[in-house]
């Protein structure tokens, strides 16, 4: 995104104030709840473009009410599809005038990861709730900023892990709590597919490119909500096999994680192949899903054969909705910041075993 093209932004419409003389408090009324909450996306790359757009024509407790882009060229087109007002339209030099805005409740942010923390810390200080995508951010300190920014504005702080808002997957977290198949010993989880782009941010490691913070978060939280606890110590290996491309960054990254109590995790993620499956083995039999943290058709079974397949319209729908809602009734987000820092704390672990060739304790 180093080559955000500039524009000069649309005004903005401000906030009017009323003034009210003496006798007239008796006749005030109070502003009704919004039925739904206006979102705007920051960045308009893939996932937004074909899924999150698409998704919030899909939502019940929030809309597509805005956009922020550095790509002028995009904004007719996004204008025209989704009927988007000139005045919610921003790019990344008036970003912060978003504050000013009574149109924008949310600001979801999808970029890059290196990105993540300086857009959600500045959309948390216009006064507005944050969805941001995983991973959350480069470092467990930018984590923590983000946080501290959301509490000091008094917003909510939500992270994309859309797989916790999946009906199978919230499945497999009830059957750890409750320990219907026992204690969990092992999980094998692994998540790839090939990347064919080769001068994409993904390879670029200032921008938070390779593996492990793209796909390796999803075998990584997997793991995490699949045994209920957090690792005390990981032993990681990355590789390429294409490193005229992977130079810079990992192509795969294989990762074994250690829980308390003896519990382990076999972990593996990847751009060079498919893969995407999960199996928890447990002291009194298995549950697993194949594919686990597909955007559609998550699928699984158990050891004494019950089927786990309950069908979901649109997961990216069913997270900005339970996000949404949890806002309007003034709830705790399913998914806080605090567990994407929980996962950026591991990620930085898994980096310095890889690079050291050793264990490493996670404090």
């Amino acid at each position: 995104m180093s080559n955000r093209r500039k524009f000069i932004g649309q005004s903005l419409v401000g906030l009017s104030g009323l003034a009210l003389s003496s006798h007239a408090f008796a006749n005030i009324i109070v502003p009704r709840q919004k039925d739904k909450l206006g979102v705007a996306l920051v960045g308009l790359g893939y996932y937004s473009r074909d899924l999150l757009a698409p998704a919030l024509q899909l939502t019940q407790n929030c809309y597509l009410a805005g956009i922020v882009t550095g790509t002028p060229s995009k904004i007719p087109e996004w204008q025209q599809k989704y009927n988007i007002k000139d005045k919610n339209v921003y790019n990344y030099d008036n970003y912060d005038q978003l504050a000013n805005n009574p149109d924008i409740d949310v600001i979801y942010v999808v970029l890059p990861p290196s990105m993540h923390a300086e857009y959600s810390i500045r959309a948390a200080n216009a006064g507005k709730h944050v969805w941001c995508e995983k991973p959350m951010a480069m470092s467990e300190a930018e984590c923590q900023s983000m946080i501290d920014a959301a509490n000091k504005n008094k917003v909510k702080l939500s992270i994309g892990y859309r797989m916790q808002h999946e009906p199978n997957t919230i499945q497999i977290m009830r059957f750890q709590k409750d320990q219907t198949y026992g204690k969990v010993q092992k999980v094998t989880v692994a998540a790839g597919y090939r990347e064919g782009r080769t001068d994409h941010w993904k390879q670029i490691k200032a921008m938070g490119g390779g593996v492990m913070y793209d796909m390796g978060v999803y075998p990584l939280n997997a793991a995490r909500y699949a045994t209920g606890l957090e690792p005390i110590a990981v032993t990681a290996k990355a590789s390429t096999t294409r490193p005229e491309i992977y130079h810079e960054v990992e192509e795969t990254i294989v990762f074994d994680l250690e829980f308390p109590g003896g519990a382990t995790a076999a972990c593996e993620a990847s751009f060079g192949r498919g893969m995407n499956a999960m199996q928890v083995d447990c002291s009194n039999g298995w549950y697993k899903l194949e594919p686990f943290s597909a955007y559609s058709g998550i699928d699984g079974v158990t050891s004494d054969g019950i089927k786990l397949n309950k069908p979901i319209n649109n997961e990216q729908a069913k997270q900005m909705d339970d996000d949404a809602m949890a806002i309007m009734k003034k709830q705790a987000v399913m998914v806080p910041g605090e567990e994407g820092l929980k996962d950026i704390r591991v990620v930085e672990a898994i980096y310095r075993s890889a690079k050291d060739g050793g264990r490493v304790s996670i404090g």
